[in-house]
């Protein structure tokens, strides 16, 4: 079943972010844009290159009016100390959610029951709490975060202009598609 179209369900965690601890439940995803970026686990190879990659690409991220959030099943005091000793990781300013209850994990349908662990499964939620896109890759493949700018654009463009749809490799400013019996065939 697709989580395409769906409201977040509830969680509570606790995150680390900026130096501080912070709890937070699924009211957090609400009243801006998100996006939710699932990992296998700290101190391991691919993924400290996907969470710097997407610091990367977090303030163009936050002037979209999204806030960004990394989630695996490690607690929100394996986030600290990997942030205190990773290169990569000490860049990280977006927030860290630690499930250690794997709640978050099973909720979005990326938790590896006989691991443990999540899936690298990426979200984009609305600022009603409603999932709008979902990417889940194998944990050998990494992710390429500049791809969320354009999907953040296109999903706030339809959000903003109903009855109109982004067609394939969609740009801001780029003509859009308004679906009816006339474009039936003609595409």
């Amino acid at each position: 079943m697709s989580l395409i179209g769906t409201e977040v369900k509830p969680f509570q965690a606790q995150a680390f972010q900026n130096g501080t601890f912070l709890p937070l439940t699924e009211e957090n995803f609400k009243g801006q844009w998100s996006v939710v970026c699932f990992y296998p686990a700290d101190f391991t190879f691919v993924c400290p290159t996907e969470l710097e990659d997407l610091q990367a690409q977090y303030d163009q991220l936050k002037k979209l009016g999204v806030e960004v959030y990394s989630v695996s099943t490690d607690t929100h005091f394996t986030h600290k100390a990997w942030h205190d000793s990773s290169e990569a990781i000490k860049k990280i300013t977006y927030i860290m959610i630690g499930d250690p209850s794997h709640t978050i994990s099973r909720n979005f349908d990326v938790l590896i029951e006989k691991d443990g662990l999540a899936d690298r499964g990426t979200f984009i939620i609305d600022p009603d709490g409603i999932i709008q896109s979902v990417e889940i890759n194998a944990g050998s493949i990494g992710r390429d975060a500049s791809i969320l700018i354009d999907k953040i654009k296109a999903a706030q463009y339809v959000r903003k202009h109903p009855g109109e749809v982004c067609p394939a490799k969609w740009k801001e400013g780029s003509e859009t598609l308004k679906p009816s019996l006339d474009l039936v065939g003609k595409i």
